[in-house]
């Protein structure tokens, strides 16, 4: 426990105001090494307040997404109702392994090991 409350006090922090309608400035030098955008997530977690960028990874899929269903045939509306089945799937997945890797950081669950991933060397 000592060494949670020493990590906890070196690290870099700042002490933020939060106006009557319940807004804050977000210090310039956090804003810059978070390359924040116009939003935000914001939840609670373990009795603390997170807000981190929303990166919008799922773009990068779509492509690949539309690249595979048209390699299949599809197109028109036939390509759009797949396009939305498979998008819908990305998300699904993309939320699971968020949800595990957060339960992996909070030592809820152990991580996977290199052999558990790749098998072992033989």
């Amino acid at each position: 426990m000592l060494a949670k409350t020493m990590e906890r006090d070196h690290m870099d922090r700042k002490i933020i105001s939060v106006s009557p309608k319940r807004q804050i400035t977000i210090p310039l030098k956090y804003f810059k090494q978070l390359a924040l955008e116009t939003e935000v997530e914001c939840f609670v977690q373990n009795n603390s307040l997170v807000i981190r960028p929303i990166r919008n990874d799922q773009a990068e899929f779509s492509v690949e997404i539309l690249k595979d269903l048209v390699a299949q045939g599809l197109s028109g509306d036939e390509l759009i109702r797949q396009f939305e089945v498979e998008n819908k799937k990305i998300k699904k997945a993309i939320g699971i392994m968020v949800e595990e890797s957060e339960r992996i950081a909070s030592g809820e669950i152990p991580a996977a090991s290199f052999d558990d991933v790749f098998g072992k060397e033989n």
